[in-house]
């Protein structure tokens, strides 16, 4: 059965890290590209990282580059993402998700995940 683990979510004060983790079951995490997404209250389910299968190169978007990283750990089928000085507005639910994906401009886009994690609470006090 294919399944996504989201956990390491929870409270934090601004400025404060945070490190989200993603086990995978079921099939081999390292053939896919991987990628965190997170929706806020009323929101869009946005992008925020990801790595594409076959690659090294990592990829975030504008609003958390330099502050949040993925990586993944291929022996243990994980994903984490590392979160540094978080701001209120991170606060969100925070989702990995597992695709088919070679190409940057794709890992932007929800539709080209197959596997979706749960989903892990990350609130962030001012």
């Amino acid at each position: 059965q294919v399944q996504l683990v989201d956990a390491g979510g929870g409270w934090v004060q601004a400025g404060g890290p945070l490190k989200l983790a993603c086990a995978a079951s079921g099939f081999t995490f390292s053939h896919y590209g991987a990628g965190w997404f997170r929706q806020a209250p009323g929101k869009e389910r946005e992008f925020v990282a990801g790595i594409p299968r076959n690659e090294d190169n990592t990829y975030a978007a504008d609003l958390v580059e330099g502050r949040f990283t993925i990586f993944r750990d291929n022996a243990k089928n994980a994903v984490y993402l590392q979160m540094t000085s978080l701001k209120p507005e991170d606060t969100a639910v925070y989702f990995c998700a597992a695709g088919w994906i070679a190409y940057r401009a794709s890992l932007y886009l929800k539709e080209e995940y197959s596997y979706w994690g749960q989903g892990t609470q990350v609130t962030v006090s001012s």
